[in-house]
């Protein structure tokens, strides 16, 4: 199927999570409620949530509860993008203005806390021990991840095994864990939870190589921010690594100059100079790579609806201009 019919394949399910969403975010402060609105209705292409409640539905599970189970992933992703722009200082995501923007650093850093307390209370209701164990792992990973991205940040000797091990634990490890308790809660076999595991965290992989990828080729208005923002944010991603690599002299000597200070108009120069040298492509054929392999794990399983929707999703994360 094309994008078109997947996506309206999956807008019933798109819906039951959106309104999930939003009526686990209530609150004695309504305060909360609106930072959190902010972020988590803006836009968001919900894969997280989506990859839960299909691989529930992959292993077999029919429970009602499935929707709300997902806001789980949702609202951990949420905390971090929040607590991500205040460490960024952004100013814009998504198109519109970050709320630390608009709330200020403290507000916005503990409604984040706010969302990981939520997403903790409702892993608490699946009653499976085996959730929490998988969500503590996640979430330590991802933590470590951010702390990796700072320690790195304007490094421009960053290997290419360093952004690996930092794009592993801060974007992967969550869609991993989406599948992987998916299956959980499916009381699905080991071999079907592990290879929802490895699909998971294939899958996020790909998704932060097309990330950063865009980051460079993107169009500003579908990206919602600034071309060559995460450079200009200070981090380092695959494309300008292998850039570094396998520039010429002057290439290498000219993009370490543009690092220093990125420019809005310099970003059609990074732009070409990555190109010319091969370093989009060989990010572009990595990003094939992970695809690929996500897609082997999905072999496992006999033929069905939602093994269709996840060799869509795959190809339409890889297809993706934002």
């Amino acid at each position: 199927m094309n994008q078109a019919q997947l996506l309206a394949a999956l807008a019933p399910e798109i819906e039951a999570i959106n309104r999930a969403l939003e009526a686990n975010l209530t609150t004695h402060v309504p305060f909360i409620s609106q930072v959190g609105r902010h972020i988590l209705l803006s836009g968001g292409k919900r894969v997280r949530p989506l990859l839960f409640v299909l691989s529930a539905r992959l292993c077999g599970c029919r429970s009602n509860h499935l929707a709300d189970f997902s806001t789980i992933f949702e609202y951990l992703h949420a905390a971090t993008l929040l607590h991500d722009d205040v460490v960024d200082a952004a100013t814009v995501r998504r198109g519109t203005s970050t709320a630390n923007t608009i709330w200020g650093n403290q507000a916005v850093i503990l409604v984040g806390d706010f969302l990981l307390a939520k997403a903790l209370s409702l892993a608490v209701t699946t009653d499976r021990l085996k959730v929490l164990q998988v969500l503590a792992h996640a979430t330590t990973m991802m933590a470590e991840g951010e702390i990796l991205q700072l320690l790195h940040a304007r490094n421009l000797d960053l290997t290419e095994e360093e952004y690996f091990e930092v794009i592993h634990r801060k974007t992967a490890v969550l869609m991993s864990a989406a599948c992987q308790i998916g299956a959980i809660v499916s009381g699905a076999p080991p071999e079907q939870e592990e290879a929802l595991a490895r699909f998971g965290l294939n899958l996020g992989l790909t998704f932060q190589l097309v990330d950063d990828i865009l980051d460079f080729t993107g169009d500003e208005r579908q990206l919602g921010k600034p071309v060559a923002n995460d450079l200009k944010e200070g981090r380092i991603t695959l494309p300008f690594i292998a850039a570094l690599k396998r520039a010429d002299e002057a290439g290498r000597r000219r993009l370490r100059e543009l690092a220093r200070e990125v420019r809005p108009e310099h970003a059609g120069e990074i732009r070409d100079l990555l190109e010319s040298c091969g370093a989009l492509e060989y990010a572009r054929g990595l990003a094939r790579k992970y695809t690929r392999a996500a897609q082997d794990h999905l072999r496992l399983f006999p033929e069905c609806p939602e093994k269709g929707y996840f060799w869509g999703i795959t190809e339409m994360l890889l297809a993706r201009t934002s």
